[in-house]
């Protein structure tokens, strides 16, 4: 599956760079104050996380269909129609908060998930016109845009939220609209040729069960999906995890804090530090963008990946030790860490199993999955942090003992991977 560059290919990954740092600083924001927006609008506190939910089950439904438009249309196509979902998903959920609807936010909370599928394709697309050797290298750059969107997404959330003083939130909604519809601008310098379609005696290339079976690409998709999934277990969580043990009294705000932290009640405040504990993970995430790729290059996609999982268990680790503002942050920043590894990881594998027809068919199928499973972490996230052991210390320690079994399942499926007879083809 030898591939080399197209002439635009660094083009290519400079435009999706920029679009991952300024289109991508939605996530940070939508995740930050979802859970807190929910927690406002719910009539039971299980369901304050059902926002952030319906954001990733909405990826997942998406993933398959937006592949196949990608497939079809091109990569540009489908990004601008990710764009306008984005700035769609948060007019309504604006609308949502402004009529004090739940049921209406969670519905543009849905249809942004539209957006986040798209944005989940920005890294397939980093690698459709680059080199073998450039690849992981490409992928690795455009998830590095990140790191953008983690300083300007969380800050501009905290400032944009206060607009609108009678409208908590509110105000985060508006500058979401306003990224997608200025930031979509950025699909035109684009240049990725649309996949030809096939002739009718073409090879079709494999089936979806084909594809499943073969082991390099099952390891690859179980490593995306836990990898993706605890992230989001724990990552949706650390918002209410922060602002309920501080408002309970078992979190205090360090003396070093009390300079940055506005004047208010116990509650705004430890929701301002939650965005900045938010701001530290994102930045985790993306940091090692810049060297992810050529780690891969130089010790094997499959050793990042398993030191991925070992820093997501690091992470957990950390979170059970207590409840100070000092783990939170460590916790957090071991799992955007571990993240990166472990996502970016199966990632390079994924793309490097497949033929040009094919592309739309797996990357629809992984992205399915590994959204399926974030879609499940996220909805689990909401209830053990708020309905197990009656406190948000139980229910933060339920979220990171959840971890455990599916940290297992990856770090299994990459002993298998490792153990089979080197004459077995792996692809």
């Amino acid at each position: 599956m030898t591939q080399t560059h197209t002439p635009n290919a660094r083009r290519n990954v400079a435009v999706l760079v920029f679009a991952q740092a300024i289109l991508g600083a939605q996530m940070p924001m939508v995740f930050t104050v979802g859970g807190l927006a929910g927690q406002q609008l719910a009539s039971n506190a299980c369901f304050a996380t059902l926002p952030i939910s319906m954001i990733v089950l909405g990826s997942m439904l998406a993933a398959t269909p937006v592949s196949a438009f990608m497939q079809s249309h091109g990569r540009r196509a489908g990004f601008l129609m990710g764009a306008f979902c984005g700035a769609l998903g948060a007019a309504i959920s604006a609308f949502g908060l402004y009529q004090n609807n739940f049921a209406i936010f969670l519905m543009g909370s849905l249809v942004t998930g539209v957006y986040m599928s798209a944005q989940g394709f920005y890294r397939f697309a980093a690698a459709d016109t680059a080199s073998d050797e450039f690849r992981p290298k490409a992928i690795s750059y455009v998830m590095a845009g990140g790191l953008a969107a983690a300083i300007i997404g969380p800050q501009l959330g905290n400032y944009s939220s206060l607009a609108f003083g009678p409208i908590p939130f509110f105000g985060t909604y508006i500058a979401i609209a306003a990224l997608n519809l200025v930031g979509s601008a950025l699909f035109f310098l684009l240049d990725i040729p649309t996949p030809e379609k096939p002739a009718a005696d073409a090879p079709r290339g494999r089936t979806r069960m084909e594809m499943l079976t073969t082991p390099r690409i099952a390891v690859a998709i179980i490593a995306g999906m836990v990898s993706y999934a605890l992230m989001n277990l724990v990552m949706t969580s650390t918002p209410l995890a922060v602002v309920g043990c501080g408002v309970g009294g078992e979190t205090e705000l360090p003396d070093y804090l009390l300079n940055i932290v506005p004047e208010g009640s116990a509650r705004e405040q430890f929701q301002f530090i939650a965005g900045y504990v938010v701001t530290a993970h994102v930045l985790a995430m993306f940091i090692p963008s810049f060297f992810t790729g050529h780690l891969i290059a130089k010790f094997g996609v499959e050793k990042i990946i398993a030191t991925g999982l070992a820093i997501l268990g690091a992470a957990g680790l950390v979170a059970l030790q207590g409840v100070a503002i000092e783990n939170f942050f460590i916790a957090l920043i071991l799992l955007g860490v571990g993240w990166n590894f472990g996502f970016i990881g199966a990632t390079a594998m994924l793309s490097s199993t497949h033929e040009p027809h094919e592309r739309g068919r797996l990357q629809g199928m992984n992205d399915l999955i590994v959204f399926g499973g974030v879609t499940v972490a996220s909805l689990a996230s909401g209830g053990l942090m708020n309905c197990s052991g009656g406190s948000p210390v139980a229910g933060w320690t339920s979220v990171n003992l959840a971890m455990v079994p599916f940290l297992a399942l990856a770090g299994g499926a990459l002993i298998w991977l490792a153990l089979r007879p080197k004459d077995v083809p792996a692809e």
